[in-house]
């Protein structure tokens, strides 16, 4: 299944190479809901809220009424995750708060899933030279995406799982990696990070893996009517 993504940042729809650089902003959001209208789930973003510096909040709402969206960025807290699903969201992302002094918080995955419903969190473990990176990207653990997925996994619907070194470039994502966290977990598991063509999302989805996509769509890289039929397909 393809993902669109839709990153949100100082009001605007924008990408983001290896989330730092801003590449790409858009202003008009019709265009965007149109054209990511009839896919089973879109991505969306807070890349404000994930970087601490505000929130798109108003925004969210507006697209999580017309889109059905799995929403994260800056998803630290019970009560936020309430809010946002609240608002429309199908599921929402948590990837910094699951990591407290070094380690899996499993504490608070188990609180989370106790109060919201497992069945409406994804967890997302993003990775830059191998190791977790939270607060939107600029702050590195020391623990692997294997170790996250193995300590979190009885609390989440699914995984999302990010290769930040390839983030934006349309570089392809590295399928070795994706293989070996994929068997790690029975449950749903997004791949994202420099995918750049319906090959490579088909050959994703023959390892059960859903992608995420973002540059190589605002850049037109992807004939999106074959990824949506393929979806309803599926």
């Amino acid at each position: 299944m393809l993902i669109p993504s839709i990153d949100l940042m100082g009001g605007k729809i924008v990408q983001l190479v290896q989330g730092q650089k801003k590449a790409l902003e858009f202003d008009d959001f019709d265009e965007w809901v149109d054209r990511f209208s009839g896919f089973p789930l879109v991505q969306l973003i807070d890349l404000d809220a994930a970087i601490g510096t505000g929130d798109n909040r108003a925004l969210i709402g507006d697209f999580v009424r017309r889109l059905p969206c799995q929403v994260g960025g800056g998803i630290r807290s019970v009560g936020t995750a309430q809010e946002i699903l609240r608002l429309g969201a199908r599921r929402v992302i948590l990837g910094s708060s699951l990591i407290h002094k070094g380690k899996p918080d499993t504490a608070f995955a188990e609180k989370l899933a106790g109060i919201v419903g497992a069945e409406r969190l994804v967890f997302a473990v993003d990775a830059k030279g191998g190791k977790v990176a939270i607060r939107g990207w600029r702050e590195g653990t020391v623990l692997t995406p294997m170790e996250m997925i193995r300590a979190l996994d009885a609390w989440c619907f699914g995984f999302l799982y990010t290769h930040i070194d390839n983030e934006g470039l349309m570089k392809g994502i590295p399928f070795d990696v994706v293989r070996t966290l994929r068997a790690a977990t029975s449950k749903q598991f997004i791949a994202a990070g420099g995918i750049s063509s319906n090959q490579e999302i088909e050959q994703l989805q023959a390892m059960n893996v859903d992608a995420v996509v973002g540059m190589a769509l605002y850049l037109g890289k992807l004939d999106l009517a074959a990824a949506r039929t393929a979806d309803q397909i599926k």
